[in-house]
């Protein structure tokens, strides 16, 4: 019987046989070394199968990702890992909860975009905001500030601020030149802003500039402009 088999537990999801811990991201399979060699290669394994389902079935990337936090729940990088997983299934109190606790282990700003659009999805949009108004999120750059207006500005619009909204995300970044899915998320997020403040020919414009930055097909921007106009772009 091959040694991955016996290390199973009963509740957690079976892993399949081509599934290897090797897989796993360098920097992250690192931060298992301190775990038993056989404990560290289940965790590497489920981590790497929670990666693989993580877009098509997210429940059952959530149930590996939480059979790698039973077994090494000490380790921030697993925690983090449940977190970003829980947030993409949904579990807005379970993620919040997860990311939190890998904040306190390892420090640093790059979560805090998730954890307050986790506080929106759990109806308290003000947290959401307060979370956008401390240092770590002054601290932030590049593509984490921009990640945290996007969700700021979304949290102004979830209180029917959709003025604010736009206001948040007048940024140097809102450059129609740029190209990429940072930037059409950016567009996307502004165009929608505009819409709802009732600039619907603009909003227009940024969805077509949105549609055209997106390379790789991560927004409905050019369903958001047919939508609008009732042509194609």
């Amino acid at each position: 019987m091959a040694p991955q088999r016996r290390e199973a537990r009963p509740d957690e999801p079976d892993l399949p046989d081509d599934v290897e811990a090797s897989e796993l991201d360098p920097t992250i399979r690192r931060d298992l070394l301190s775990l038993d060699k056989a404990n560290a290669n289940a965790v590497a394994r489920h981590l790497v199968m929670a990666g693989r389902l993580l877009d098509d079935d997210p429940r059952a990337a959530l149930a590996h990702a939480r059979a790698a936090r039973q077994r090494a729940g000490r380790i921030a990088v697993v925690r983090e890992a449940a977190g970003i997983t829980a947030y993409h299934a949904g579990e807005w109190a379970e993620a919040l909860s997860e990311l939190r606790a890998a904040r306190r282990m390892s420090g640093g700003t790059g979560l805090l975009a998730v954890m307050a659009d986790c506080e929106r999805g759990l109806g308290r949009p003000e947290k959401a905001l307060e979370l956008g108004r401390g240092d770590e999120a002054r601290a932030l750059t590049g593509d984490d500030a921009a990640e945290l207006r996007i969700v700021l500005a979304g949290a102004r619009m979830d209180l029917g601020q959709y003025d604010q909204a736009v206001v948040t995300l007048q940024t140097p970044d809102l450059d129609p030149d740029r190209s990429g899915t940072a930037a059409a998320r950016l567009f996307y997020a502004y165009a929608d802003a505009l819409v709802a403040a009732g600039r619907t020919e603009e909003g227009l414009q940024w969805f077509l500039h949105s549609a055209s930055a997106d390379l790789e097909g991560v927004t409905d921007a050019e369903e958001r402009v047919e939508e609008l106009t009732g042509e194609a772009p």
